[in-house]
């Protein structure tokens, strides 16, 4: 079985690759696994940048494939935010509440057919002695008037996003359903010929 360093310190996040890769001959590595506690740089100005900086720092700890993201909400009628600043969207690294409360109190006024929004994610998977590959994925919703009673936590958005076409809020669906549908397992999808 092919290792797979799954390369962020979300644990919901790691739950889901698993998910996604279970029927697979991959075993799914996390940074716990190997004590790795260092939090990579994050500094950079797009997805994709983002991505590349944490699998080069991350891939040194191993001798096998790594796979980092970086992701986000992004709001049609807020010109694409919080996007890349989603958790640090405030200015400061913000709770689950506090983001939960200013996308309610910026999108009070919007009027249903202009609340548009999506979940982007870019995951950049190195391979020693490979160049760095990248793959996004996208998912499409409407956010809601207001969020479900459970927020799950380190995935606040996920508590006012929903899904038109099963007419679910992402919160409300199971690990399985999600990783059936979601932007996480779109872009591994992209990246999988690399690792079989």
């Amino acid at each position: 079985m092919k290792k797979l360093l799954v390369a962020t310190q979300n644990p919901g996040k790691v739950l889901e690759y698993k998910e996604i890769l279970k029927e697979l001959p991959i075993e799914v590595v996390t940074l716990q696994d190997i004590g790795v506690n260092e939090e990579a740089p994050e500094d950079a100005p797009t997805f994709e940048e983002n991505a590349k900086l944490k699998v080069d720092f991350y891939s040194k700890f191993v001798d096998y494939p790594t796979i980092a993201e970086d992701s986000g909400l992004e709001i049609d009628c807020l010109n694409g935010e919080p996007g890349i600043k989603s958790r640090r969207w405030p200015g400061h690294r913000a709770t689950d509440d506090e983001l939960v409360k200013m996308i309610m109190e910026k999108m009070k006024n919007i009027p249903p057919e202009k609340r548009g929004a999506q979940f982007k994610v870019v995951m950049a998977l190195k391979i020693p002695g490979k160049e760095t590959v990248l793959a996004d994925g996208t998912l499409r919703g409407i956010i809601t008037e207001k969020p479900i009673e459970t927020i799950i936590t380190g995935f606040p958005f996920r508590s006012m996003f929903l899904i038109p076409s099963i007419n679910k809020v992402l919160g409300e669906m199971t690990m399985n359903e999600e990783a059936r549908i979601g932007h996480r397992k779109q872009a591994l999808e992209k990246l999988l010929p690399l690792l079989l």
